[in-house]
């Protein structure tokens, strides 16, 4: 039997999170959340009170790269003909009057052919059974077209860490505020700390924003079961990188000018595009970063802190080291920094 190298070793990513960090409400305003900022080359960390701060950390001709995905209402309630309550989440937004995706369903005895409908108005039929609580589904509506009747019925698809059910309001704050190209069932989380009056003042102060799309899908969260990472996936998902972005990264590296990623999500879609040969895409993306991985085009990166064992935290620490990385979790625990989706921010430069 051979060992495991710690550097992928699976639990060489673990913590313990105190429950009551884990944020299950945003910050009561978008750029008032926390932030902790990350230095890779002197090993330093410094604590801010205030988002807003990072304006202090970014400087003319940074190019700071968005993810202009937009979350669409991916959570439905639903009812077998038995009377049996379900909950799915669906993998993509579905479109017309008939639309057939995968699905995660939690319900008793969901199997082939079983029907479940949502409020009368959308009939669910399990077309086949997958591994990992998987459906293949497909969903039906006779009164309208699906992609606006879900808005009626479907909620805010929140990661089931946050223990409660989603609310109105989620749908716009479990979402950033340049959301564009719909198609994502989780929401790039980095961005949700900046706000129209912060995203114009970078602009004012000579920071150039750009925005490329990749729509998450389940891949991103799903977890990691294999006791060495290196024999993990990371499934396809969506990605669009535009020509006038291409053509910004072009001219920062040969500037030598700093590019910032907000997000794991445009961390990995910029270092593909760059294994691809730096050139416009639209297609799909698998990259799976873990130590031992060069970057290539990314030199800073603004990120929520994430779960233990996770493929994300696993991309940070490949990204700043996992010593560093483990240390400012650990004093962020210390100071009560709010932990996932809703909670504080870190920028690693």
């Amino acid at each position: 039997m051979s060992l495991i190298p710690e550097e992928y070793n699976l639990e060489t990513y673990n913590y313990v999170l105190p429950e009551d960090l884990i944020a299950y409400y945003p910050s009561h305003s978008r750029s008032q959340s926390k932030l902790i900022v990350i230095e890779r080359s002197t090993q330093k960390i410094f604590f801010h009170e205030s988002f807003s701060q990072i304006e202090n950390y970014l400087y003319e001709g940074d190019l700071l790269i968005l993810n202009n995905t937009k979350v669409f209402p991916a959570r439905l309630k639903g009812k077998k003909l038995t009377g049996g309550d379900v909950e799915i989440l669906l993998f993509q937004k579905p479109f017309g009057y008939k639309f057939i995706t995968e699905a995660l369903i939690k319900g008793k005895k969901i199997k082939k052919g079983t029907e479940i409908y949502i409020e009368q108005a959308i009939k669910v039929k399990v077309l086949e059974k997958r591994e990992g609580g998987r459906f293949l589904i497909e969903l039906e509506n006779k009164k309208g077209v699906l992609d606006q009747i879900i808005y009626k019925y479907g909620k805010a698809p929140l990661p089931p860490y946050i223990k409660r059910e989603p609310e109105d309001f989620d749908l716009d704050r479990y979402q950033t505020v340049y959301a564009k190209k719909e198609g994502s069932i989780a929401a790039p989380t980095a961005g949700f700390h900046f706000d129209e009056a912060l995203l114009e003042k970078l602009n004012s102060k000579g920071v150039i924003i750009k925005y490329i799309t990749l729509h998450i899908g389940y891949g991103t969260f799903a977890p990691i079961k294999v006791k060495d990472i290196r024999k993990h996936k990371i499934e396809p998902e969506y990605v669009e990188v535009e020509e006038d972005v291409i053509e910004e990264i072009k001219k920062a590296i040969s500037d030598k000018r700093r590019i910032i990623a907000v997000g794991t999500t445009v961390v990995r879609a910029l270092e593909f595009i760059a294994q691809k040969g730096l050139s416009p895409y639209k297609g799909f993306c698998d990259l799976y970063i873990y130590p031992g991985f060069y970057f290539q085009i990314v030199s800073a990166m603004i990120t929520n802190f994430h779960l233990p064992k996770s493929s994300l935290l696993i991309l940070v620490c490949s990204f700043a080291g996992r010593d560093l990385i483990f240390k400012a979790y650990e004093e962020a625990i210390k100071r009560r920094y709010r932990f996932y989706s809703y909670g504080d921010a870190t920028f690693i430069i």
